[in-house]
């Protein structure tokens, strides 16, 4: 009973993170885009800890930030290694 549900709650949270982030990938085409204000805070807030964190070891290439790409990565990774088709809670709960 709990491992359905703990895999229903991170499946739906790294899916949140995973379009969290592509929306960030999105937005460094536009950086006349104050994040910071009105709506695009609930982008910004939950994003900018972890890429101003991963912003210290890896420096923009071309003048352009791929932090939001390698954490898209890493959420996708990490959700397919969980609860993908053949992840650790998936195949557990089989």
């Amino acid at each position: 009973m709990v491992l359905p549900l703990l895999h229903l709650l991170l499946s739906l949270g790294l899916a949140a993170w995973t379009l969290l982030f592509l929306f960030r990938i999105v937005l460094t085409w536009y950086p006349q885009v104050d994040l910071q204000r009105g709506g695009w805070r609930l982008l910004h807030g939950p994003t900018e800890p972890l890429l101003t964190l991963t912003r210290r070891w890896v420096a923009p290439i071309g003048g352009v930030d791929v932090t939001p790409v390698i954490w898209l990565g890493l959420v996708s990774l990490l959700r397919e290694l969980l609860v993908g088709q053949q992840g650790l809670l998936t195949m557990a709960i089989r």
